[in-house]
């Protein structure tokens, strides 16, 4: 690990300790930055006992741990130790600052929303999980294009050959989703984008639905194709899957600094003028 962030990690412990709040510190983290003399739990055990997260780390530091805890409604708050930090919004400069106003009630609370994707494989579910950014549907190595069938709603919609099929929650159209050309969606919407990645058509373009819908993607023909989960969950498919996606019952709180406001965010990250 990074020996800034051992220092900030150990800094924030210590800032929390002397607040008289107990800290608890993930497990592997503390083995991988050799921190000693806090209480180390599993990532599937801190929901159980914390009342809030703080992560520091980038964007995908952030996705990991809101999917570990989306069950126990803990809420986060994401420090910067990557890139981007759409997520991650504070500056570790200024973490202790950040920290103290947060707990002493001075944050501003944003829920965001999860889908939940279940491929089922003649009736049988083999693989199910949840993305706080997106489920994509893609093809892998090989340069072909797959043939995909979408519904909504038990609706039939399109079939589409292309690269593959991004579906995003608003968190995550700043993900891949924009890469490949989908909408910019304010994290409060109750919606999702469905974004096609490299249509052969170019009349296939990106949608925005109802969070409330169900999606149905059914492979119909592909020789190389998989289903990923925030880009960290991968699991292959094959013709005739379907790939089933949700909102997910929960969602997950974030705790941003007082003044915090997406616009601002956007024109930094993204270098608008």
């Amino acid at each position: 690990m990074n020996p800034e962030t051992r220092e900030q990690i150990l800094a924030l412990a210590r800032f929390l300790a002397e607040r008289h709040i107990g800290v608890f510190i993930e497990e592997n983290t503390a083995q991988h930055s050799d921190i000693k003399g806090y209480t180390t739990l599993k990532m599937s055990a801190i929901g159980a006992y914390a009342d809030l997260a703080v992560v520091l780390g980038g964007d995908g530091t952030m996705l990991t741990v809101a999917r570990a805890l989306l069950d126990y409604q803990i809420p986060l708050v994401g420090v910067n130790r990557g890139r981007f930090g759409f997520l991650t919004d504070i500056n570790s400069d200024h973490m202790l600052e950040s920290v103290a106003a947060i707990l002493d009630g001075q944050f501003e609370t944003e829920q965001r929303i999860l889908l939940e994707a279940y491929i089922v494989r003649n009736s049988q579910v083999v693989g199910q999980g949840y993305a706080l950014n997106d489920v994509v549907v893609n093809k892998n190595g090989l340069a072909r294009l797959i043939e995909l069938e979408i519904h909504i709603d038990g609706c039939f919609v399109q079939k589409q050959r292309s690269d593959g099929l991004i579906v995003a929650t608003p968190t995550g159209t700043t993900a891949y989703s924009l890469s490949a050309g989908g909408p910019i969606l304010h994290p409060t919407l109750d919606a999702i984008a469905l974004v096609p990645i490299c249509p052969h058509t170019l009349s296939n373009r990106p949608i925005a639905i109802n969070s409330a819908s169900e999606v149905v993607i059914q492979v119909v023909h592909a020789e190389d194709a998989s289903v990923h989960l925030d880009g960290q969950m991968k699991l292959a498919l094959q013709p005739g899957d379907r790939v089933q996606v949700k909102r997910a019952r929960n969602t997950i709180a974030l705790l941003h600094p007082p003044g915090h406001n997406h616009y601002d965010v956007l024109r930094e990250k993204l270098h608008w003028g």
